[in-house]
């Protein structure tokens, strides 16, 4: 018998988080077995994958994200982040794209980690929701992964 729960009543990790931690799992373990064959593996293959099996919605916002990141910080390399398409520099996380569809959310997002260098002050966005991009949402987001790279 399955039991239904409220997120209050709640207090373990979600299917979605599950999923997620297994994804990161077996990333883990295949970036391992390939050791010294790591270099062949393409990465940007796997997050190109990755993308294409999105829904639509949020296919063509990854697809647009990819594609800004590697114009405005071609120095980052794609890798896959808990079954992300994510964007590392020197191995180390700095921004990825979340499908809406990943954890059943309304929008998808665009996060960075804290290896982005974004701090403003005493407080600032890591992340942003996003459903559809206009030219000066993709300029905005140019804007800020020229500066977490920075």
């Amino acid at each position: 018998m399955k039991r239904t729960e409220t997120s209050a009543e709640h207090d373990g990790f979600t299917d979605e988080e599950r999923s997620a931690i297994k994804e990161r799992a077996k990333e883990v373990r295949a970036s391992a077995r390939r050791g010294p064959r790591a270099a062949k593996a393409d990465p940007e293959t796997e997050v190109l994958a990755k993308i294409a099996e999105m829904p639509e919605a949020d296919r063509v916002l990854a697809e647009r994200i990819h594609a800004i990141v590697k114009a405005d910080a071609p120095d980052l390399s794609p890798k896959l982040w808990y079954g992300m398409p994510a964007y590392a520099k020197n191995g180390k996380v700095v921004c990825f794209f979340q499908s809406a569809q990943k954890f059943k959310t309304r929008y998808a997002t665009l996060g960075f980690s804290d290896q982005a260098e974004l701090d403003e002050g005493t407080m600032w966005p890591t992340s942003y929701a996003l459903t559809k991009l206009t030219a000066d949402d993709e300029a905005r987001i140019g804007a800020l992964i020229k500066n977490a790279v920075s």
